[in-house]
C-alpha cells in the first residue's frame, strides 16, 4: 500500500488504497476498522469507472500508531493531507459511522472546493451525546462503559460488540465468517487508538459543521442500528442538510456495508450518476 506523512502533530504515516480511474470517491472508514471495510465498495465503484481512494485513519489498519492526534481537528486534517496530497478535485467525500464526522468535520473546517458531494452512511453525525441541547442524545454512561470495557479487555469487548454491529443471527443473513473476520481487522488497531476514538464520535459536536453541507449530499441509515441510533444522527442530519437525500434502510444493521453490501452499492452508484 502507498502511504503519505501528516502534518498535523504528533505526525504519522498514512495507508491507503488508490484503484481506478475517472471520479474520484474518497472512503472513510468507521469504528474500529480499516479501509478493508469497503471491500464490495471498492470494487463495485472501480468496475463502474470510478477512482477509489480508502484509506487507514491513523492508528488503524497499516496506518501508523502515534501517541495522540485522536481528535476531530487531527481526524480532519489528515483527510486534508489526502485531499491535498493526492491532489483530488471534483470529489465524492463517503463516511461511514465515525468516518461521517472526519467528513463533517472537514468541510466545516476546509471548504467544500473539491468535494462535488458528500454521503453521510450510518454516520455519528450530528451529535451523539445527550446533554441539555441535545436532550435525545445517547447517555455519556454508554459512551464510558464501551471505554472501560476496551480498557479492560479489548478483544473480549469486540466478542460483545460486533454482534450487534451487524444484528448477527447464526443462521440468517450473511455469512458466520463476517464476525471473525470483522475481529481481525479490528484486533490489529492500535489499543490507545481504539479506546481514544471511543471519546471523540461520543462527545464531538458537528453542529456546526453541518452548514457546510452545500453539495448534493446522501443519507443512509439503516432502522434496526443498535451502535448509532437512526433518530439521533441520520434523521437529524438530513433535517440539518437541505435538499439532502434520505435513504432509510429497513431492518437494515449498523455495518450494512457488509451485510447489504450490494444495496448500498446500487445506492452510491445512483447517488454518483444522478
Amino acid at each position: 500500500m502507498p502511504s503519505l506523512t501528516t502534518t498535523a502533530a504528533p505526525s504519522t504515516t498514512l495507508h491507503y488504497v488508490d484503484l481506478g480511474s475517472g471520479k474520484p470517491v474518497v472512503l472513510v472508514h468507521g469504528w474500529p476498522l480499516s479501509h478493508r471495510m469497503w471491500e464490495s465498495q471498492i470494487v463495485a465503484l472501480t468496475d463502474a469507472g470510478y477512482r477509489c481512494i480508502a484509506y487507514d485513519r491513523r492508528g488503524f489498519g497499516e496506518s501508523g500508531r502515534p501517541t495522540g492526534g485522536y481528535d476531530y481537528d487531527t481526524f480532519a486534517s489528515d483527510l486534508n493531507d489526502v485531499m491535498t496530497q493526492l491532489d483530488l478535485r471534483d470529489v465524492a467525500l463517503a463516511g461511514f459511522s465515525m468516518g461521517g464526522g472526519e467528513v463533517a468535520r472537514y468541510l466545516g473546517r476546509y471548504g467544500s472546493d473539491r468535494v462535488s458531494k458528500a454521503m453521510l452512511l450510518g454516520a455519528i453525525t450530528p451529535f451523539l451525546l445527550k446533554t441539555k441541547d441535545n436532550p435525545g442524545g445517547v447517555d455519556g454512561s454508554v459512551f464510558d462503559g464501551m471505554v472501560a470495557g476496551v480498557k479492560q479487555d479489548r478483544i473480549g469487548f469486540f466478542e460483545q460488540f460486533f454482534p450487534n454491529f451487524y444484528n448477527y443471527e447464526p443462521g440468517k443473513g450473511v455469512s458466520a465468517d463476517l464476525i471473525p473476520f470483522t475481529k481481525w481487522i479490528a484486533w490489529g488497531a492500535s489499543p490507545l487508538a481504539t479506546r481514544e476514538c471511543i471519546t471523540a464520535f461520543g462527545t464531538t459536536d458537528f453542529r456546526a459543521d453541518m452548514k457546510a453541507f452545500t453539495m448534493p449530499t446522501l443519507i443512509a441509515h439503516g432502522d434496526a442500528d443498535r451502535i448509532v441510533p437512526f433518530e439521533v444522527s441520520g434523521k437529524i442530519s438530513h433535517q440539518m442538510i437541505p435538499g439532502s437525500r434520505l435513504e432509510v434502510l429497513k431492518g437494515y444493521p449498523h455495518g450494512f456495508a457488509a451485510t447489504n453490501a450490494q444495496r448500498l452499492n446500487d445506492l452510491m452508484l445512483d447517488f454518483l450518476r444522478s
